[in-house]
């Protein structure tokens, strides 16, 4: 796996001071996409277990709240195979630290079957995940006041509450 960027003190992709880990590789290609050049499988570094001790070494500060992974398409099999490790390291390390994800899958594809970005290894990612930032960025919907979403159609998923009751549940702190 590859990633393009490496943000230690990222304020934009979820609640506090996280840490944003831009992972290289999409297929899905939204017309619009604000960083196209992620589409390339092979874009920026490879990620090593140097990029994952830096990792660790940021959510050791106590003001950074946690680890928000995006792209490129963190559901790309190939990227979910390497994520995964991650994801369930960092919960283990760091259980009070939350764990945001942004996709241009719906949370309904990846669960379904025979869908393109699903895997072998996509229940357990999807359980290690708090909040899911889901759906295609579609430009005839953009808006530019929406709270970590480019367009109305995206969703920000609270992760805990939906394993619990089965139903989609938006993360509340959108409805204030």
């Amino acid at each position: 796996m590859y990633y393009g960027e490496l943000k230690k003190c990222d304020i934009a992709n979820g609640i506090g001071v996280r840490v944003s880990l831009f992972v290289s590789g999409c297929t899905n290609r939204c017309p619009g996409c604000f960083q196209p050049q992620t589409w390339d499988f092979c874009y920026g570094t490879p990620y090593t277990a140097d990029t994952e001790a830096e990792i660790y070494a940021e959510l050791e500060k106590s003001y950074v709240g946690g680890l928000t992974v995006l792209g490129g398409e963190p559901f790309e099999p190939e990227n979910q195979r390497e994520l995964v490790g991650l994801l369930r390291r960092v919960k283990e390390r760091f259980p009070a630290k939350t764990v945001w994800v942004f996709t241009g899958c719906t949370l309904e594809d990846l669960r379904r079957d025979g869908s393109r970005h699903r895997c072998e290894v996509t229940d357990e990612m999807l359980s290690r995940i708090d909040v899911l930032v889901d759906g295609p960025f579609v430009e005839a919907e953009k808006d530019i006041r929406l709270q970590f979403r480019g367009s109305r159609n995206q969703r920000v998923i609270d992760m805990y509450k939906t394993r619990q009751t089965g139903e989609i549940a938006i993360w509340e702190q959108l409805r204030r």
